[in-house]
């Protein structure tokens, strides 16, 4: 079974990055999660890069506020695809430093970017790459969107009454 690793630059990102764990377990998608500091644990952010394929993950979420280094750091040495999510933290600059830093990686390092705190976004996105090759998880998401799409439906026709 393909697992997520949820990581986070610090335990102050968890009410955010919980949407990602929430929607991925909604999804029965196996989730590890951790907090892994660009700054103030290097030595663990590239042990978990370098050898997280070789522990069954397959898609690395990184949430990550003010200067937003993790995901970009993880994805220049790990060969999974890395989704960043940008944090509006205490020591950014109302997010946006967060959001650039994750957005404007060179060529040859991608980071999907989502929106800032889109923390289920991500969750999806995951899933949707794990659903590209297991069709269970693939399933659960066309699921998911039927829900979603008849959400809509009734509210609109809630408003014709």
């Amino acid at each position: 079974m393909s697992k997520v690793a949820i990581i986070m630059g610090s335990i102050s990102d968890m009410p955010v990055m919980q949407d990602a764990i929430d929607i991925l377990k909604q999804f029965n998608v196996d989730v590890e999660v951790d907090i892994v500091s660009a700054h103030r644990t290097p030595e663990k952010l590239f042990d978990f890069s370098k050898n997280a394929h070789n522990r069954g993950i397959s898609v690395i979420i990184a949430g990550a506020g003010g200067a937003a280094h993790l995901p970009g750091m993880v994805a220049s040495m790990s060969p999974l695809p890395v989704i960043g999510v940008p944090v509006k933290s205490s020591n950014s600059i109302d997010g946006w430093d967060s959001v650039l830093s994750i957005l404007q990686m060179p060529g040859g390092v991608p980071v999907a970017t989502v929106a800032l705190n889109g923390a289920k976004n991500a969750g999806i996105l995951a899933a949707q790459i794990i659903g590209s090759h297991d069709k269970k998880v693939l399933d659960t998401i066309i699921s998911y969107k039927e829900e979603l799409k008849a959400a809509v439906n009734k509210a609109a026709e809630g408003l014709k009454k």
